[in-house]
């Protein structure tokens, strides 16, 4: 296991990230590969900036066991003694198999993690993110985090999460510096319990 117990091994081959018309698939194969039981993809952009606006259209895999997420992590550690989480994550999409109509937002900062169980997080229902496209929104400011899903009739439809600076020191808003996006599935986890 890796990562968060996860049970893939990602690659770089076409049979797990690839592009098929106008769309980008990636896809968690059942295989023994590199030592675990599963195959899958994490693709990281080439790009990273500081604040703005993302907007990405995603289509999410059904599967329990399956973990698929649109995140964001820094360019660079400086902050604090740890890359993470000192230095920020921004989830802006995460969704377990398990629970296939929630969708969950979160951040994650020295002050704020799962692991001492205080990151600011929120779920909530979209029942059909599995079967159709959605868009997942995040606004980005000097001062605040916005987090949205909805569709092509209204990308705004729900807001997920916000997350404020409200005075905080880096501690609790490490988020004023470039920071790149990463898109994957993952297989298991701590989050999951394997199918």
């Amino acid at each position: 296991m890796i990562g968060n117990q996860e049970a893939q091994y990602y690659t770089d081959r076409i049979e797990n990230a690839r592009y098929q018309g106008q769309r980008l698939i990636i896809e968690a194969r059942r295989e023994d590969y590199g030592g675990q039981r599963f195959t899958s993809a994490r693709l990281k952009s080439k790009h990273a900036w500081t604040y703005g606006r993302l907007q990405t259209k995603a289509k999410l895999p059904s599967g329990r066991g399956l973990w698929p997420a649109i995140w964001m992590l820094p360019q660079t550690q400086s902050y604090g003694n740890a890359y993470w989480p000192d230095n920020g994550e921004i989830d802006l999409m995460e969704q377990v198999g398990f629970d296939p109509n929630r969708i969950v937002s979160s951040v994650h900062t020295a002050a704020f993690n799962h692991m001492k169980n205080s990151q600011p997080t929120n779920g909530v229902q979209v029942h059909d993110a599995c079967n159709d496209f959605k868009i997942y929104t995040l606004d980005w400011t000097s001062d605040k985090l916005e987090m949205f899903v909805g569709d092509d009739n209204n990308p705004f439809f729900q807001r997920v999460l916000t997350w404020e600076r409200k005075g905080q020191n880096w501690e609790g808003w490490p988020f004023d510096k470039n920071f790149f996006i990463l898109l994957n599935i993952a297989v298991g986890g701590s989050w999951q319990v394997l199918c």
